[in-house]
């Protein structure tokens, strides 16, 4: 019996597992990397700072460890044998190591385990750090078990083993503990990983929003000046905590004592804005590092978004911000916003100060961040922080996420993005807190030539459009299509509650604009439907005769004030809507002001009469009168100029409504899965050949391995053998060209159907090879493939293809010739969840077929999700495949499963590919719950 359990999976790291960012208990931050021969100075000078105690619990001895063990710690050749992580770090005036964690393999899967924390930074979380990224690293490298025998009195390394989350035993030997952590992820490793992560990020990321003090550095008294208006602003959003100017060659600035560098600033600052020429960035970090200030916001343009010497500049500048323990925004940014009348801060250089509120809001462009502060100060909206992450060298977007989750000011998120640093972590992170928030995205570079544009000014690769429309489908984040529907969909998601449903009222004073405002609901998915008779005899009760009273409900171009007023509250209350959107354009200049006063009592009416989780939008067309704004008590609704807009903000409100009430996604594992075969497969042809397609006989050994169901049949060398396969298969019988050379079989004359004899499948056998060797290709031919013909079911498509900067992408939709004529596709990223294999399957506009349609049977869609599931766990486990295509795919009648008729694999190498994924031997894990 197929036996099927959840997967939990860790996430994905910053960077990769073996170097990049560390981020510290206590907000600071070092970075990590693989231990190398020339660090041997530094790492025996690191044991030797060690206490003697903690040289004891290391090493058995509180003697300095020889030094051929020193040499072999800093030897990761074979990290199948050992290897050791340092974590480096800026302390006392020069670059240290601060920790070190090392493997050494006992056996092929249990590898020993040691962590040693310099004693000055104890409590900051170092060791869990360090065992989280060994623990994926030997996952990686074939172990299942780490092993360490520790002194009983060693709390603190048995503590990091146990808070771990991985299942732990322990056992007294002679006196000392022996330790084994099983490296199969579970729910508490996973869930406690991610909590760690996420409250060292908050802590690293609050200096920047609540600063008791700040510096501007470069600050200048040039009115033209990015130092001046930075300065400016700052004083004019009445910062509530100290400004401290830093210039050289100025004693004052508008009023305020100025600081010739960092170091001299009479008090410890928080946050440094900096606004200095590129090349003197570098040592104002170290100054702000030498001062104490724990965030940097780096305005100074010129790094990786205009040349390689601006890139490699960057680089360093991230090294050295690391090292110092410190934070980065930027460079090359607007800079950030703290609405909260406590904090007031506006580090940015517009004097646009928007009011406080509840949405967060970061762009990648400086100059669109220009333009949404003036929208949000326009359109009144209200905003909790705000930050321009400019080309996102160290803070990113998914560390504002993690932010913003925990912030209380912040309700509801805007994204502007051009491009994804980490799209892996940026899919776990937003399915978790969009949960809990809406996430609002417009992601630019749609086209090949916005994402070329995109590329050029953010230097960083832009993903394909099709990826990003699934990664948001599959975490809940809701597509904004222009920066208009972003402000009409904040506007609408930060005052109204969510639709408990799709079905809409509208009321309005003319017939045009509610026409279109129906057509617009029916359009994105609403439902307009008719008044029930109860509620069309409340409203005939005070309307007059000429009034429309089924939905949408036509008040006439007389209505008055009251008969808004009594019509909102009336259908407000209807059982039969979900929400209600009023309309409304102004017949005289006059009339305006009375409206909206009833149109405020009558909301005012429903909501006292129980009607509070409804939604309500405007459309609001009165010309001079286009600012109105609707107030009520603890409420604001949301207007819009057109009737269009409310239709598809409610859509959109409602389609993430739906989705967060789905089920929590699980990926599941299935005890028949043979990974480490098809992963050795794979290896072992890309070795030997190189990239390429896989033979037929390779193509079905994978998929076997991954538990398949392939249509019988078998490849045959002679035209004897593929006449002995289709006598033993029976008639009729396909015969199909086999070759790992030739993708499209059938443009080469290389697909015969319905061979009813021995004699027909010689033919065919001997009409493929006359057919190639008249192209020149005879040598291209591996042999036939000999299935038996199949009849019935319907012909679907299940893929894998490659995407540079998200990984593996699965496809699934109609198959056969449909595939290209109605190209009726749908993707996901992996890791799939139950949930994205049923949701990709029910999207596709063929669904129909699949459910049965006009006479014509079901489909076995079950086995068709689990089809999918099973290929995104080959896709995850086996990077070496670059594209795989199934198609056709028979899907038969309900409980028959389907039977994979044809199928091509390539393989090649994706060096970057353990970046964002994490492999795993036995299962491993990964929710994306």
């Amino acid at each position: 019996m197929k036996l099927v359990r959840p997967l939990f999976i860790p996430a994905p790291t910053q960077e990769a597992p073996e170097h990049g960012r560390l981020i510290l208990r206590d907000g600071t931050t070092a970075a990590v990397r693989l231990a190398r021969p020339d660090d041997a100075p530094a790492l025996r000078d690191f044991v030797d700072r060690l206490s003697p105690e903690a040289r004891r619990h290391r090493f058995f001895a509180e003697t300095t460890p020889p030094e051929d063990l020193i040499a072999a710690l800093c030897d990761a050749s074979n990290p199948k044998s050992q290897l050791t992580l340092i974590v480096t770090r800026i302390w006392e005036g020069a670059l240290r190591i601060i920790a070190a964690g090392s493997y050494l393999a006992r056996d092929g899967h249990t590898a020993e385990v040691a962590l040693a924390v310099d004693d000055a930074f104890h409590g900051k979380g170092l060791g869990t750090l360090l065992l989280e990224r060994l623990a994926l690293l030997a996952i990686r490298h074939g172990f299942r078990r780490l092993w360490a025998v520790t002194h009983a009195d060693n709390l603190a390394v048995r503590e990091v083993f146990r808070e771990s989350g991985f299942e732990v035993r322990e056992r007294l030997a002679g006196g000392d503990i022996e330790v084994e952590l099983s490296l199969v992820p579970t729910e508490a490793s996973v869930h406690r990983s991610e909590m760690r992560d996420r409250l060292a990020t908050v802590a690293s990321l609050r200096p920047f929003f609540q600063p008791q003090a700040v510096a501007v550095v470069g600050a200048s008294r040039d009115p033209q000046s990015i130092g001046f208006r930075l300065l400016d602003a700052l004083r004019a959003g009445g910062f509530t905590g100290r400004i401290y100017p830093v210039n050289p060659q100025a004693s004052e600035l508008a009023g305020l004592p100025v600081a010739p560098s960092v170091r001299a600033i009479p008090e410890p600052a928080d946050l440094a804005v900096i606004a200095v020429p590129r090349d003197a960035v570098l040592p104002v970090v170290d100054d702000c590092a030498a001062r104490g200030l724990r965030a940097l916001v780096v305005i100074t343009a010129g790094f990786a978004e205009v040349d390689q010497k601006g890139y490699e500049l960057q680089q360093r500048l991230v090294e050295r911000v690391r090292q110092h323990g410190m934070r980065l925004v930027g460079p090359n940014c607007f800079g950030l916003v703290n609405a909260d009348p406590a904090v007031r801060l506006n580090a940015t250089f517009t004097n646009l100060f928007p009011p406080p509120g509840r949405i967060a809001m970061s762009s990648q462009s400086g100059a669109l961040g220009l333009a949404l502060l003036g929208a949000a100060h326009r359109l009144q909206l209200g905003i909790s922080t705000f930050v321009s992450v400019g080309n996102k060298a160290d803070v990113s977007g998914n560390d504002l996420l993690q932010y913003w989750e925990e912030d209380p000011a912040t309700e509801v998120i805007l994204l502007y993005l051009e491009s994804f640093g980490n799209p892996r972590r940026f899919a776990r992170i937003a399915r978790r807190v969009g949960r809990r928030k809406p996430i609002v995205a417009v992601k630019a570079g749609r086209t090949p030539s916005g994402r070329r544009a995109a590329g050029s000014h953010t230097a960083a690769m832009a993903a394909s459009d099709t990826a990003v429309e699934a990664l948001f489908r599959q975490t809940g984040v809701i597509r904004a299509e222009t920066l208009d529907e972003l402000f009409a969909l904040a506007a609408g998601l930060s005052a109204q509650p969510l639709p408990p449903g799709r079905r809409v009222g509208l009321i309005t004073n003319a017939g045009g604009p509610a026409i279109l405002c129906t057509d617009a609901c029916e359009a994105a998915g609403l439902l307009v439907p008719e008044l029930s008779t109860r509620t069309r005899t409340a409203l005939a009760s005070f309307l007059p005769p000429a009034a429309a009273l089924k939905n949408p409900v036509d008040l006439i171009a007389s209505a008055t004030p009251a008969q808004y007023a009594k019509a909102i509250e009336t259908v407000l209350q209807a059982e039969e809507i979900d929400a209600l959107i009023v309309l409304y354009i102004s017949v005289t200049a006059t009339d305006t002001s009375g409206i909206a006063e009833g149109i405020r009592a009558g909301i005012e009416a429903g909501r006292a009469a129980g009607a509070t989780a409804k939604p309500v939008l405007i459309c609001w067309m009165a010309e001079g009168d286009r600012d109105r704004t609707f107030n009520l008590s603890g409420e604001r609704i949301p207007t819009y100029p057109l009737p269009e807009m409310p239709a598809r903000v409610l859509s959109k409100m409602a389609a993430y409504a739906e989705w967060r009430t789905q089920p929590l996604g699980m990926v599941p594992d299935f005890d028949d899965l043979d990974l480490v075969t098809a992963k050795e497969i794979c290896q072992k042809t890309l070795a030997q050949r190189g990239p390429g397609w896989l033979t037929v006989e390779e193509t079905r050994a994978v998929l076997r391995a991954t538990g398949l169901s392939l249509l019988d049949g078998g490849l045959a060398r002679t035209a004897d053998e593929a006449v002995e396969l289709a006598r033993r298969i029976g008639f009729p019988v396909a015969v199909k060209l086999a070759s790992h050379r030739i993708v499209h079989k059938t443009e080469a004359g290389g697909v015969l159907l319905n061979l009813a004899s021995e004699t027909q499948v010689r033919e065919a056998f001997e009409a493929i090879q006359f057919r190639l060797a008249q192209m020149q290709q005879l040598e291209a031919m591996d042999g036939v493939v000999v299935q038996p013909m199949i009849a019935g079911g319907v012909e679907v498509m299940i893929g894998v293809t490659h995407d540079p900067s998200f990984g593996s992408l699965v496809a699934f939709g109609l198959g056969g010739v449909y595939v290209e004529i109605l190209s009726d596709i749908r993707f996901r990223v992996t890791p799939l969840t139950d949930r994205d294999a049923a949701d990709m399957i029910q999207d596709i506009k063929g669904y129909r077929l699949l459910t049965g349609y006009r006479g014509h049977p079901p489909a076995d869609v079950p086995a068709l999700e689990e089809a999918l599931l099973r290929i995104s766990r080959l896709a995850e486990e086996v990077p070496e495949i670059v594209e795989l295509d199934l198609n056709p795919v028979f899907a038969l009648p309900p409980g028959q499963g389907y039977r994979v008729v044809d199928a091509r694999i390539a393989i090649g190498s994706i060096e970057h590919a353990d970046t964002h994924r994490t492999t795993r031997k036995n299962g491993g894990a990964a929710p994306s719950r």
